[in-house]
């Protein structure tokens, strides 16, 4: 058993008991072949718990801070994690995430880019829709819907996977921020259906 297996165990155990999750439309995950998964953000604890709940391994980008702290440094790319550079257009990075995506895997993003204070769902950020538009990755919307309490139901929702050809217009292409905004909406739906 890899790390990352070992861990998606280790975690489940430990935080199922406590989030009781409730997930949904795991079944409409596509089992093969690159997948962006889009959710909204609203917790420190969010990767890991829908790394854990997805049927397939997820990798993530992280901070790149936390790839210098002594431990969790080391940990991190078992963990199927890759770092960013914050506030900047990480080439690297994008590169990295591209190439996860045109290998067949699951690439997991936050499209916000930073948690929402209030818990409701704030305006994606193109990068998003670049992934999205550079690839032939479908992309799967993703919904947590809390808040995090303690024995309190915490679900999470896969929705049925976005095919983006079906926008455009007037046989114009989607540029990254009208993608990012499809994407949104998609992750916007799935809240308001499922709280």
């Amino acid at each position: 058993m890899n790390l990352y297996s070992f861990a998606k165990n280790l975690v489940y155990a430990l935080l199922k008991p406590i989030y009781r999750f409730k997930v949904i439309g795991k079944e409409d995950f596509p089992k093969e072949g690159g997948v962006l998964l889009c959710s909204n953000h609203i917790s420190a604890l969010d990767p890991p718990v829908v790394g854990i709940n997805a049927p397939r391994p997820v990798h993530f980008m992280a901070k790149e801070e936390l790839f210098s702290a002594p431990v969790l440094g080391k940990l991190l790319p078992g963990l199927n994690a890759f770092p960013v550079k914050r506030g900047m257009s990480d080439r690297e990075a994008l590169r990295k995430g591209l190439g996860l995506l045109k290998e067949g895997k699951v690439l997991g993003l936050f499209p916000e880019g930073t948690r929402s204070e209030t818990g409701e769902l704030g305006k994606g950020l193109a990068g998003a829709g670049f992934f999205a538009l550079r690839t032939d990755a479908v992309v799967v919307p993703c919904a947590i819907i809390g808040p995090y309490k303690r024995f309190k139901r915490l679900k999470v929702v896969y929705g049925k996977p976005i095919d983006l050809s079906t926008y455009k217009k007037e046989g114009k292409k989607l540029n990254a921020e009208e993608a990012t905004e499809i994407i949104m909406n998609e992750i916007a739906i799935l809240i308001k259906t499922n709280k």
